[in-house]
């Protein structure tokens, strides 16, 4: 299942869409998320928190990547896996 979709985060009053994809990984998984151009993965934890883990620690994230908007990923992704 390596199929992209769209998520919506609504952001200090900003709609933004991003594409991500769910990567599998045994019996875990990672969703990739390209925000503004850089891809971030988000990996659940033991509780089913998702963490964003920069893909290349080296990009330039200081204008658009913020980490109230990585939390709001985050936060959307955690409300969506714990509702099924």
């Amino acid at each position: 299942m390596d199929e992209p979709f769209f998520i919506t985060i609504n952001y200090r009053n900003t709609e933004h869409s991003f594409e991500s994809r769910i990567r599998w990984m045994g019996y875990t998984h990672k969703i990739e998320v390209e925000v503004f151009g850089t891809m971030v993965h988000f990996e659940p934890d033991e509780e089913r928190n998702y963490r964003a883990i920069l893909v290349d620690p080296t990009a330039d994230t200081s204008k658009e990547l913020k980490p109230g908007l990585l939390q709001a990923i985050a936060s959307y992704l955690e409300e969506q896996v714990k509702s099924k």
